[in-house]
């Protein structure tokens, strides 16, 4: 494939007339992606934002203003290649943010008329992604997650925001908002627990059913309410029966949209949760989350605003036990994939972090 990189143009030394967003999925990715769109919202307000993002993730955000949202649906691929032709025919972009490494994009990012193309840097740049690309972020090693997309942000000349002043602002209807008023009558100070991570069908991030009932229990003994969420999948089911059934919490599981989901985190006093992408939207509405970390690093991918305080992180224990490793041996995102690592955090200590968010509740 013959490229023409490009060797000026970034940082602009003034506001673009138009930005092309490619960031597919997944839920988390797409919540950490949005705190970086914010920023250059906050710094470039006149820009013409173009997001092209997945079916699912656009139902969470979807109906922000001021973004131009193109849906690819990677159940419907060839129909949304031909969709998205359609949409982007005849349009250019003063730059393309590639801010997702997959095949899949990829070949998306090839229907987008610009003459900048960012990506990612070489080392990072999986799946080929190097090839699609004319530019690339600065190269930086073991960097979690979001502070290596603000690293677009940074290449086109948008200042990151310190922690405390990043935003998301994702939208809740007045209906949304009631739903999760609604879920908690009493007014109680609230632990959700999502208790099963995306990768359902492997089972590594998953803590055992009788820990989560250990937990919810403690966080009722201290006065909580308890509401269990999920989606449909046989695992989440049984999980939410069975944590239900033992406590008396509420068993939301299969019974919430995003939406719905994101207002009842919202009015939570914390979250309890694996990897996963509910740990992430409860980061954007400012909700604590006790994060269980054993096979994933809570350092690339743990909630970002929650790692120092709330996660409990078993990870650097896992690569030992399981592959005489220290955390500084590990490649930057390797997993530890043994059925049994998420054992090893301790029941102790989720209980006092609950306590820690009971008291300040």
């Amino acid at each position: 494939m013959s490229r023409i990189v490009v060797k000026s143009g970034l940082p602009f030394t003034v506001a673009p007339k138009s930005l092309c967003i490619l960031r597919l999925s997944a839920i988390g990715d797409v919540c950490h992606t949005l705190a970086v769109v914010r920023a250059i919202q906050d710094q470039w307000p006149q820009t013409q934002l173009t997001w092209i993002i997945g079916k699912l993730e656009h139902s969470l955000i979807g109906d922000i203003a001021d973004i131009e949202f193109l849906v690819y649906d990677k159940g419907q691929e060839k129909q949304s290649l031909k969709q998205l032709k359609q949409q982007l025919a005849g349009r250019e972009f003063d730059a393309l943010l590639h801010m997702q490494i997959s095949m899949r994009s990829s070949r998306i990012s090839r229907l987008i008329k610009s003459p900048i193309k960012l990506g990612y840097d070489k080392a990072r740049a999986k799946d080929f992604q190097w090839l699609f690309t004319n530019q690339r972020i600065a190269a930086v090693s073991r960097q979690h997650v979001m502070d290596a997309l603000f690293g677009f942000a940074e290449s086109i000349g948008v200042q990151r925001p310190p922690n405390p002043q990043l935003r998301w602002d994702i939208p809740l209807t007045e209906a949304q908002q009631a739903f999760g008023q609604q879920q908690n009558p009493q007014n109680k100070p609230t632990l959700v627990i999502s208790p099963c991570s995306s990768q359902r069908a492997r089972n590594f991030r998953n803590w055992s059913v009788e820990h989560y009932i250990a937990a919810a229990k403690h966080a009722e003994q201290l006065g909580m309410a308890v509401i269990v969420t999920g989606g449909p999948s046989e695992l989440e089911r049984e999980y939410g029966s069975a944590i239900a059934e033992a406590t008396n919490a509420t068993n939301l599981v299969a019974k919430t949209n995003l939406k719905e989901l994101l207002a009842l985190l919202q009015q939570a006093s914390g979250l309890l949760s694996p990897d996963s992408g509910p740990a992430h939207m409860a980061t954007t509405v400012g909700t604590a989350v006790i994060g269980l970390y054993a096979t994933s690093n809570p350092a690339r991918t743990g909630p970002y605003l929650s790692n120092d305080r709330w996660v409990v992180n078993s990870y650097p224990k896992a690569c030992q036990h399981y592959l005489g490793k220290s955390v500084s041996e590990m490649k930057w995102g390797q997993r530890v994939r043994h059925p049994e690592a998420m054992d090893l955090i301790e029941l102790d200590a989720v209980c006092e972090r609950i306590t820690q968010l009971a008291e300040q509740a």
